[in-house]
């Protein structure tokens, strides 16, 4: 759990006396206006057995009015499953803010810049720094323009994959004039409990069986582009559990469609194949499949 801010007290504050606080992900709730922000911190302020979140199923951000329930919570992944713990096995009522998809937009990977400078609500702070940075999302940037393009034409197909939600496909059936072919997989990756089906996907199988260098023929089998997101086809080859992943900085380079920056072998060459295919082909994580998709295809928030 990356921030931890309880409210109306020092950061220091020791949790078991009943004071709230609010765990926050680095780079999470970008978007968030001052109404969220006050919503959450009412909410830790308040001493009561409850909690909000602005997505109970895979949370960045968490307000909890009384502490004193973490000091039997498990060991989890991550931030993202605290919400549904809090309410399967602890008893607390969790809400959720409004406007899901606006508040899961996330600062975890420098493509997040290249969609959050296409929201007409990004802070300035991070427009100065996505136009200090265009160099690097030029590649990006350029898959963007094409599948906007593309996403705008009777005549093409676009193939989405990874973690899509509905109201993502339903968006994209109400807003685009393409024909949508969409694998949805993993949901929920982040905050799978034991026992359940590890990690698997029917693209990755598809990349088994032909390897990384296939991705552009394959995508050119299926559609005229695609938006796919790389941490479903990484989970799918090295499991859930990002420590036996490609390092940060081979993910990131990645997702600027620089493979000349990526290390490991089998990624270089999907990002290699991924950029130099006739067709477009966006590489990315949750925020690209995912309350970022629109922005992606130039659709307005």
């Amino acid at each position: 759990m990356a921030a931890e801010l309880t409210a109306g007290r020092d950061i220091g504050a020791d949790p078991r006396d009943g004071s709230g606080l609010v765990v926050l992900g680095a780079g999470s709730i970008v978007l968030a206006t001052d109404d969220d922000l006050q919503a959450l911190v009412s909410t830790a302020a308040s001493g009561e057995r409850r909690a909000l979140t602005n997505n109970r199923y895979s949370s960045d951000v968490v307000a909890l009015g009384d502490a004193t329930v973490l000091e039997s919570v498990p060991e989890l992944r991550g931030d993202n499953g605290l919400p549904r713990w809090l309410a399967e096995s602890a008893g607390v009522a969790v809400e959720e803010l409004a406007d899901r998809e606006r508040l899961g937009i996330d600062l975890d990977s420098p493509l997040d810049l290249e969609l959050l400078r296409r929201h007409p609500n990004c802070p300035e702070a991070l427009l100065d720094l996505a136009r200090a940075e265009a160099d690097r999302l030029a590649r990006p940037a350029e898959a963007f323009e094409a599948l906007r393009v593309l996403a705008g034409s009777s005549r093409a197909e676009l193939l989405v994959a990874g973690r899509i939600s509905a109201s993502a496909l339903r968006r994209l059936e109400q807003r685009t004039s393409c024909r949508v072919r969409a694998l949805v997989e993993e949901r929920g990756l982040r905050t799978a409990t034991a026992g359940q089906r590890p990690a698997a996907s029917a693209l990755g199988l598809l990349l088994d069986r032909d390897g990384p260098d296939a991705i552009g023929q394959l995508v050119g089998r299926l559609a005229d582009g695609a938006i796919i997101d790389s941490r479903v086809l990484l989970a799918h080859r090295h499991g859930a559990d990002e420590r036996a992943w490609p390092s940060a900085e081979d993910r990131f380079a990645s997702d600027l469609l620089q493979a000349d920056r990526v290390r490991d072998p089998w990624l270089q060459q999907l990002t290699l194949h991924a950029w130099s295919h006739a067709v477009p082909i966006a590489l990315g994580a949750h925020s690209l499949v995912g309350p970022g998709l629109g922005l992606a295809l130039g659709l307005e928030p």
